[in-house]
């Protein structure tokens, strides 16, 4: 079947966001209470259980896949929305005025999301913007990356001398040549560091660096379910679970839409 991997990955996004959506405006218990007893297994009334603490598992579920989501895809924008157009501003412009943009990428591309949200956490306190601005930031380097690379493929073409020799401003250029042209790559890079900031957003609430305790999250669920680990294996599953499909869901969206946009694979298709 062609673009299984599209179709799948499309499938396992679709899970998410309805879980986000039913999460925003429905849960069987609230989220952040207490609602019975600690390690209930799952049953009628909580389908997926109780936490150590006597919180409603599937509660907590739904309410962390929208602060994932929003997280997520968040810090995505906000990187790709500065990347993208410097990437291009570098790949348009000639000489070390160009350079300049792509060796401020490559140092930024050593600080991790890690390390950037302890810096923040130092400074700000751990909370959603915190963890949204590390992730947005560490992000950036890529699509600085991707975006020169694609517009350089670009500006090498016979169709962008000729608008420049015609008097074409840059900027006319950059908006009607380079960026449609460059779409596909970045929408690919999209998908992709969605399913990145979700990994990265997981492992910072499970350091306590993400949102505050009042906030359920997927990774504070798992940094909870660690004293259990033994007893109560499933505190752990639920979590790593949707974390799993979540982050393979992305990743086979990029994928397919690599090879749904890529010219060279559609022709040995």
């Amino acid at each position: 079947m062609r673009h299984v991997t599209l179709y799948l990955g499309a499938g396992l996004i679709g899970v998410i966001v309805a879980m986000a959506v039913v999460g925003t405006f429905w849960t069987p218990y609230p989220p952040d209470a207490v609602v019975g007893p600690g390690l209930q297994p799952p049953s009628a009334e909580h389908w997926l259980g109780t936490d150590g603490l006597g919180g409603d598992i599937f509660s907590r579920l739904l309410s962390g896949a929208r602060i994932c989501l929003l997280i997520g895809i968040g810090s995505v924008v906000a990187a790709a929305v500065v990347g993208v157009p410097v990437g291009i501003f570098s790949g348009m412009v000639r000489g070390w005025v160009g350079e300049i943009p792509a060796r401020l990428s490559d140092i930024l591309y050593g600080f991790p999301a890690l390390l950037l949200a302890i810096l923040f956490a130092a400074a700000l306190g751990g909370s959603t913007w915190t963890a949204t601005m590390a992730i947005a930031l560490a992000s950036i380097p890529a699509f600085v990356r991707i975006a020169r690379a694609a517009t350089l493929q670009v500006m090498s073409q016979g169709y962008i001398e000729a608008a420049r020799v015609s008097g074409t401003p840059r900027t006319a250029v950059a908006a009607r040549h380079v960026l449609p042209n460059i779409a596909p790559a970045v929408g690919v890079q999209l998908s992709v560091s969605v399913g990145l900031a979700i990994l990265a957003e997981a492992g910072l609430s499970y350091l306590g660096l993400g949102s505050g305790p009042e906030t359920p999250t997927w990774g504070r669920m798992l940094r909870e379910a660690q004293t259990y680990v033994f007893s109560a294996p499933q505190l752990a599953l639920w979590p790593g679970l949707a974390i799993a499909v979540a982050t393979l869901g992305f990743n086979l969206l990029g994928d397919g839409l690599r090879d749904l946009l890529d010219p060279r694979l559609r022709e040995i298709r």
